[in-house]
């Protein structure tokens, strides 16, 4: 998006001025994380690629950039036909979704908005997920705590073009098992024959069953082919790391091997530098890049 003055149906708007939208759902996730859908109160409806970001504006409060986690999507689906809406009883894709954990005083604030309140919204910006370049390999997704919420659009439209791509694994990893995030859809993933997802937490609890360990351990049980296999990856740095590091040793190419990089975004447009890692300003050259070109920045301590 350009600093230039843009015109929509609510009048003339600066790239820095954010749009009014109002809360239409609101959802806890965890004992600290919610999903918010949100419309606009006036004019069309914010479109984002899978794994752009926005930045919310708490009235009052102060500003911070969120992940997309569902909503309209651009470019519409991979290969021709409708998009169609989320599963039943998750919300669909028609508004825009954040999922959100409340660490401060801005994330606490947009948190506890109801149904009704209204939030400041600008974007979306950055590079998403290239989801269509993928079209025709194997998928390898992997996520750490929440690191899922900008990878769900990217499930999500895989699985309404399932026939666009070859083998689909999908890794989810969080601390604890009450700490999973869209546990109702990760059920209907696990239900899926044309999907793998596994789930594994750090630290198990009483009654929990499920595979206990970091989501890289899980590597070993994916069922795709290195070679033609396309990597998403989002969660911790360290986490993100080790896991790309991983698929490269076992054959899959660098540059098919894609990172959601997390900085202090701040203004969105490349003018402040907030989320500078070394070349790049993320805010503009990612998020989201390939490990081929992140390798040997993340090499460098605290860069």
């Amino acid at each position: 998006m350009s600093t230039e003055t843009r015109t929509g149906a609510d009048g003339a708007v600066g790239a820095m001025t954010p749009r009014p939208f109002r809360v239409t759902s609101h959802r806890q996730e965890t004992r600290d994380t919610w999903t918010l859908e949100l419309e606009p109160v006036r004019g069309a409806p914010l479109v984002a690629r899978p794994g752009q970001f926005t930045m919310v504006y708490a009235f009052g409060v102060g500003e911070v950039p969120l992940s997309v986690s569902g909503g309209p999507v651009s470019g519409g689906p991979v290969s021709g036909g409708p998009v169609s809406g989320g599963p039943v009883g998750e919300g669909g894709d028609g508004q825009l979704m954040h999922t959100v954990r409340a660490v401060g005083a801005v994330t606490e604030a947009i948190c506890a908005a109801r149904p009704g309140d209204v939030l400041g919204v600008r974007g979306p910006f950055g590079q998403g997920w290239p989801l269509r370049a993928a079209a025709g390999s194997d998928v390898v997704v992997v996520a750490g705590g929440l690191g899922l919420a900008p990878l769900r659009p990217v499930v999500r439209q895989i699985l309404r073009r399932r026939a666009d791509f070859g083998a689909v694994a999908v890794l989810a990893g969080s601390r604890t098992p009450d700490d999973i995030l869209f546990r109702r859809e990760l059920a209907g993933w696990q239900d899926r024959a044309d999907l793998q997802t596994l789930v594994s937490v750090d630290g198990g609890q009483p009654g929990w069953r499920g595979r206990v360990g970091v989501v890289t351990a899980l590597l070993p049980e994916v069922h795709v082919d290195p070679a033609r296999a396309v990597a998403f990856i989002c969660g911790p740095e360290v986490m993100m790391r080790l896991t790309a590091r991983a698929l490269v040793d076992v054959g899959v190419p660098a540059d098919h091997v894609h990172l959601s990089m997390e900085r202090n975004m701040h203004c969105g447009l490349g003018h402040c530098g907030r989320c500078q890692l070394g070349p790049l300003i993320l805010c503009q050259d990612g998020p989201v890049r390939g490990y081929d070109r992140l390798a040997p920045l993340m090499a460098v301590r605290e860069l």
